[in-house]
């Protein structure tokens, strides 16, 4: 970037109407025409590529911080020369998204992406069957999906935009396919916009020297969300764990003694499931019913359950919680689970309801499989044999439960250190307890006592 630009960066979308009126007074048409498409002076800091020799640039940021324009505005600024045919710094693009379809609608197509970045005269012209944008310079971006990590096998780059790498299934298998391709020019380089989670491909390429990181909260961007979006998703998450990162797009570190890891939810996330033995309902009801009350806690799961109780593998296929509901609201919630999924058997945590929870479910489904269990121990103290279930490895999760894995990871030996009270983790224990646990001591046969 020009020197003067960068001095300028921002200060346009800072300035008031005089200063604006002055500024614009004394551009020609041509010069007004094109001031939209001068991303430098309007990009916000954390918008622009940072100065330095690296090969990763990382955005952090909240939803709607503007990450989506930086990433496209970066890929201009690689492929566009000085006028529209000439040639720019890169001319092998990797567009890589988690499916073709968000490359697509986001990153192209999008409000911020590619195609209403560009002027007119430099558009590119997208090619749908082969899957690409083509530059009148000839420069090329192809797209890919990170739910298929082999495609990027055999093709090669000089740049490449990753977005939201930190919510890929398959991240760790994207990214090193993406880093043996990224292999043309004197000094390839790649941008990575993303919400961060805690998850192990996003801190290792953060640590790395080669890796420079800008970030922003939402809020950054408030001149362009409408304010009734960032009033409410203040008011709702301000000062949550979900809230730190999703609004002011921190990367959160493990809670100290945490039951259950990162590396153990990541390690624990799986793309099908196989053909399942039970499957039950699991509820953990709120203590009263109305608008400020905890969640009522619902988590659908399953198991595989043949061979010996050390063979058997669990799976978290649905979180359908429900917050601020009444106890009709979430038996409804509940046996609509129940029936979606071909449950066997609905559980219900009965400590603050009693017999009304019963009462309340078979009202609504009189025939419904129902089982009450009572909690006896501390919260942790129940959790404790389902995280060992996930040390095993034999616990998998779907996609989708990230409300529930933010949960997991702020339930320590101590208790629980996050916002409320933890009840999508509640019902997920009572859920496993009843498939892998206590399921598995009935498996046991008793001994038999010597005449």
């Amino acid at each position: 970037m020009r020197p003067e630009l960068r001095l300028g960066a921002g200060l346009l979308a800072c300035a008031g109407s005089l200063e604006l009126d002055e500024f614009l007074g004394g551009l020609s048409e041509n010069a007004i025409l094109a001031l939209p498409y001068l991303f430098d002076l309007w990009a916000m800091p954390h918008q622009l590529p940072p100065e330095g020799d690296w090969k990763t640039w990382v955005i952090l940021g909240g939803r709607g911080a503007g990450k989506t324009r930086a990433g496209a505005e970066w890929v201009r600024g690689q492929v566009e020369g000085a006028r529209p045919l000439d040639g720019g710094r890169a001319r092998r693009v990797a567009l890589v998204g988690e499916t073709i379809e968000q490359v697509r609608e986001v990153m192209i197509f999008g409000d911020s992406g590619i195609m209403n970045c560009v002027p007119p005269d430099r558009r590119p012209k997208w090619e749908a069957t082969r899957k690409r944008l083509v530059w009148p310079n000839g420069a090329v971006a192809q797209v890919f999906s990170a739910h298929d990590p082999e495609s990027l096998r055999g093709p090669q780059f000089d740049a490449a935009w990753v977005d939201e790498l930190a919510k890929w299934k398959k991240g760790r298998d994207a990214w090193d396919m993406l880093q043996f391709g990224l292999r043309l020019g004197e000094s390839p380089c790649q941008v990575v916009t993303t919400t961060p989670q805690n998850t192990a491909v996003l801190k290792e390429i953060l640590a790395a020297d080669s890796t420079v990181k800008t970030s922003a909260a939402t809020s950054a961007n408030r001149a362009y969300l409408a304010r009734s979006f960032l009033e409410e998703v203040t008011a709702k998450y301000g000062g949550t764990r979900l809230g730190r990162q999703e609004l002011e797009g921190e990367l959160l570190s493990e809670t100290d003694g945490a039951l259950w890891t990162g590396a153990m939810i990541d390690a624990a996330h799986v793309d099908k499931v196989p053909k399942l033995d039970r499957i039950v309902v699991a509820v953990d009801p709120p203590v009263t019913g109305h608008k400020n009350s905890d969640e009522c806690g619902i988590i659908v799961a399953g198991a595989v359950t043949s061979g010996s109780p050390t063979d058997w593998q669990a799976f978290v296929l649905a979180d359908v919680t429900v917050s601020g509901a009444s106890p009709q609201v979430w038996a409804k919630a509940a046996l609509e689970a129940y029936r979606e999924f071909g449950a066997d058997r609905l559980v219900a945590e009965v400590n603050q309801g009693g017999d009304l929870v019963e009462t309340v479910i078979r009202q609504n489904d009189p025939l419904v499989s129902y089982r009450a269990v009572r909690a006896t121990r501390g919260k942790a103290a129940r959790a404790e044999p389902v995280a060992a279930l996930y040390e095993q490895g034999r616990v998998k999760h779907v996609g989708g439960l990230h409300r529930l894995e933010d949960q997991m990871g702020e339930m320590t030996s101590r208790g629980f250190e996050g916002r409320g009270s933890p009840d999508r983790v509640d019902a997920l224990v009572w859920a496993l307890t009843d498939l892998m646990i206590e399921a598995a001591g009935r498996f046991r046969a008793p001994r038999v006592r010597g005449l």
